[in-house]
């Protein structure tokens, strides 16, 4: 088994960092730059930078905030929300981020992750899906668009298929239903996608309990687990996640130290 990779997430609203429940009712929970160098010193394997407001504002995303958090840190940056083309691509690489995360703009322009592909290498390339439980009691799941706002027409499982084929190096999946719920990973989502692509793919979207993250990892079948609230708020450090992977047979990075702990929101 490859090492599994823990990987926070800052969600950017307004230049600051925010966390809610199913995509609704957020919660500010502090400073991106100085968020982004806690979890380095904790030994966070990577980042993920989303502009969440960018596509429903129709914008880009903020660059600047991002080579600012991409200056402050060295370990691997994803940063997205809000990039429509090869320029946006272009310049959020520029400013230092290791990859770039697509979702409406790839549901709406499939061709985009093609030409991306080729420019840029599939492996600087993350599709985001944003996944919803189908309407009227139907099995499955719905891709969402616009930041979780509208429901497209694609199935989950056979848009990370066509993500892949197009040139998507990682799916990066969340659960709405599950999101800042605390409940744990869409567990049957996240198998359903792992097992019908050959690309990496990082669960995201509902981590309460350190259980939750061995979940996502040995029946969800994902190759890196993403979590935000639980690290925001200070219910658990990733020090206390890797060690409690590892304690269960998942093999981890090795981590820093000492290690520099987050300052809980108060």
């Amino acid at each position: 088994m490859n090492s599994k990779r823990i990987i926070p997430c800052l969600d950017i609203q307004n230049g600051r960092v925010v966390k809610g429940v199913n995509f609704t009712a957020l919660r500010d929970a502090g400073d991106p730059v100085d968020i982004a160098r806690a979890y380095e010193a904790q030994g966070a394997d990577e980042l993920a930078f989303l502009d969440i407001a960018a596509t429903t504002e129709n914008r880009g995303t903020i660059v600047e905030l991002a080579r600012t958090v991409a200056r402050a840190i060295s370990i691997p940056l994803t940063v997205g929300g809000g990039i429509r083309n090869l320029a946006d691509i272009q310049k959020i690489l520029d400013a230092g981020a290791q990859k770039v995360s697509l979702n409406t703009a790839a549901i709406l322009n499939p061709a985009l992750l093609e030409e991306a592909a080729r420019q840029f290498g599939r492996e600087r390339l993350i599709v985001a899906i944003d996944a919803a439980s189908k309407a009227d009691g139907q099995s499955g799941w719905t891709v969402l668009t616009h930041g979780g706002g509208q429901r497209s027409s694609w199935d989950v499982v056979a848009w990370a298929r066509e993500a892949e084929r197009l040139g998507a190096g990682e799916v990066l999946l969340t659960s709405k239903d599950c999101d800042g719920a605390l409940s744990g990973y869409d567990l049957p989502l996240t198998r359903a996608v792992a097992d019908a692509v050959s690309v990496p793919v990082i669960a995201s979207g509902g981590v309460g309990r350190l259980e939750h993250f061995l979940q996502g990892i040995v029946e969800g079948h994902a190759d890196a687990v993403l979590a935000a609230s639980v690290f925001h708020f200070g219910t658990f450090t990733i020090p206390q996640v890797k060690d409690y992977l590892a304690s269960h047979g998942v093999p981890v990075h090795s981590r820093p130290r000492p290690m520099t702990a987050l300052p809980l929101k108060r």
